[in-house]
């Protein structure tokens, strides 16, 4: 998957968060408490526990600042068509990985980064949908960009293997 796919289900996930309680509650909330709500309490997979947030918005009938409480299985549901997207694509890719690759990722697993490896499960399902382990990466968030900077503090020793994988795609 692309990382424009990934940053694109990423504000999905935020959108539908804002079109669920939209929907469901008659209130309208902000880009940045519906990414607060997902990394907060969205989920991807049934937890144990359900936990609970308070939300403030403006009341689509009334016009006034309104407080609600959701909890995480609401945001489970909010989220589960972008979630399930995710992992089609997940599984599209895998199905088009060459085949030493492929067996390599069945022995060492997916490592998974960026702001959706925060959501709580997703580890979970996408093993289970695929069989394959699932790990979320340490400091997720900023890993891929300390990847590039080792790369480029290293360029001269890896300017060979950059430049063979450019041809070979």
């Amino acid at each position: 998957m692309q990382e424009s796919q990934l940053e694109l289900h990423g504000d999905e996930l935020t959108e539908s968060i804002i079109n669920y309680i939209k929907k469901e509650q008659n209130m309208l909330i902000g880009e940045k408490t519906a990414e607060t709500v997902k990394m907060t309490i969205g989920s991807a997979y049934p937890s144990m526990t359900t936990e609970e947030m308070i939300v403030k918005g403006r009341d689509l009938t009334t016009g006034l600042p309104r407080q609600i409480t959701i909890n995480s299985t609401q945001m489970e549901e909010a989220m589960k068509e972008v979630i399930l997207q995710i992992v089609s694509a997940i599984k599209a890719t895998l199905e088009s990985t060459p085949t030493e690759l492929a067996a390599d990722i069945m022995i060492n697993g997916i490592t998974i980064s960026g702001g959706c490896a925060l959501i709580k499960n997703i580890d979970r399902l996408i093993a289970l949908e695929t069989g394959i382990p699932v790990v979320i990466a340490k400091d997720p968030l900023e890993c891929v960009v300390k990847g590039a900077c080792k790369v480029l503090e290293n360029l001269d020793e890896l300017r060979p293997l950059l430049i063979n994988s450019r041809r070979k795609n």
